[in-house]
């Protein structure tokens, strides 16, 4: 796992590592959140039944189906106790844990699995991940450390669902991050194959252990990375996002004549309502804003919507036409006109698509979408300004971004002062 570099890296390692590790067919790692009440399996990696989904786009299951879940967090943790992995087995004699009971839930493991009589896993009360965390709650200390019989509610369902997914046994891991339960690691073996033990049981607690290690770091990772490349006020890309994009976006052009847009706005006004109504006020028209930039930038696929600091935005978009990117900050234009508070927006773009010259760096096609918002905004149009659309290499963006400043190499902002 210490080379996982995203959230997907993470639980694809710790799943495949564990399945591995204990000579299983198939692992699963899920999520609890919290927040919506809900276990989301995150991975299925192995031999997959119908249905599975190595990466599922929304497998998930309610708690309130497990109220065991709180239970066994409260008996087990809050007192000072350790998480235990258990053993279920499809021929429904019970759980087997490395160190307590659990009581018999439903088995899930991936996919939506369906109940005996083909109900959902929302109908039936069974599931993957809610399923395999909530098997732990209510459980007793085993004494001598053996197997014991448990009984639920759903117990019905686990062996049920082994047999028809051609798995014999399975293995379950509480993930604790931080104290808390995150999620589970869930091992599972075909039929035939050597039911887990004891042994497997503790290994797989020690291996859940490893994995919640790798989670959290990558989690910090990913918290760096958002704070490097992410607006804090509006949650908008910011500017070094959108050099390193750009950067990418133009290098493929060079190589595929992929068509690159860069939409470039200034948001009018807004000193304005600094002055008069406060920064407050500001930062909620900003916000405001950047709600309205996103939604037009999502009429252009994997579009990148970004502030650049202060009163300016910007949209980065690869692959649609240029005349898609005008109607876009068109629609922009006039969603921004009708803010409360503002006066609207100056935008320019600039594209690969239109008649603008070679672009062979990211700089130019910044300069010609800067030059073009420059020339909206001293005329207070109200509509874009597209570079390369009143001449081409004689259109007025295309020399005023073409033109170097006295003394200095040419960069954005520089068109400050200049006369349209």
């Amino acid at each position: 796992m210490a080379a996982a570099h995203t959230p997907r890296d993470s639980v694809r390692a710790a799943a495949r590592g564990a399945r591995r590790a204990l000579d299983g067919s198939f692992a699963a790692v899920s999520v609890w959140e919290r927040d919506r009440g809900r276990l989301r399996v995150l991975v299925n990696d192995g031999v997959r039944a119908a249905g599975e989904e190595e990466f599922p786009a929304d497998e998930s299951y309610p708690v309130h189906d497990f109220p065991e879940v709180a239970e066994f967090l409260h008996e087990q943790w809050a007192s000072g106790g350790e998480p235990h992995a258990w053993v279920e087995t499809a021929d429904g004699d019970g759980a087997r844990l490395g160190g307590c009971a659990a009581p018999r839930g439903a088995e899930g493991g991936g996919g939506a699995p369906q109940g005996p009589e083909g109900d959902s896993p929302r109908q039936a009360g069974e599931g993957g991940g809610a399923a395999r965390l909530g098997e732990g709650s209510g459980s007793r200390k085993v004494a001598d450390g053996g197997g014991a019989r448990a009984s639920g509610p759903y117990g019905h369902y686990r062996a049920d669902i082994l047999r028809r997914r051609g798995r014999g046994c399975c293995v379950v891991a509480p993930i604790v991050l931080h104290g808390r339960a995150w999620g589970e690691l869930y091992v599972a073996r075909a039929v035939g194959e050597p039911v887990f033990d004891r042994r497997d049981a503790d290994f797989a607690t020690v291996l859940a252990a490893v994995a919640a290690a790798g989670i959290a770091q990558t989690e910090r990772l990913e918290e760096v990375r958002k704070l490097a490349f992410e607006d804090p006020l509006t949650g908008l890309a910011n500017r070094r996002a959108v050099d390193a994009r750009l950067d990418e976006a133009v290098e493929l052009h060079r190589r595929t004549g992929a068509v690159v847009s860069l939409l470039v706005c200034d948001l009018n006004g807004l000193k304005r309502v600094n002055d008069t109504l406060g920064h407050a006020v500001g930062d909620s028209l900003l916000e405001r804003f950047s709600s309205v930039l996103s939604l037009c930038g999502a009429m252009l696929p994997d579009a990148l919507a970004a502030r650049l600091g202060g009163d300016e935005f910007c949209l980065l978009s690869v692959g649609p036409t240029a005349d898609e990117v005008v109607r876009v900050a068109d629609e922009l234009c006039r969603r921004a006109g009708e803010l409360e508070l503002g006066e609207g927006v100056a935008c320019g773009v600039a594209s690969t698509g239109d008649p603008i010259g070679p672009v062979r760096t990211a700089r130019r096609l910044f300069r010609l979408a800067d030059a073009a918002q420059y020339r909206a905004k001293a005329a207070r149009s109200e509509k874009p300004v597209v570079a390369g659309r009143e001449g081409g290499a004689d259109d007025p963006v295309v020399r005023l971004a073409d033109t170097p400043r006295e003394g200095a190499p040419a960069e954005r902002r520089r068109f400050r002062g200049r006369r349209p």
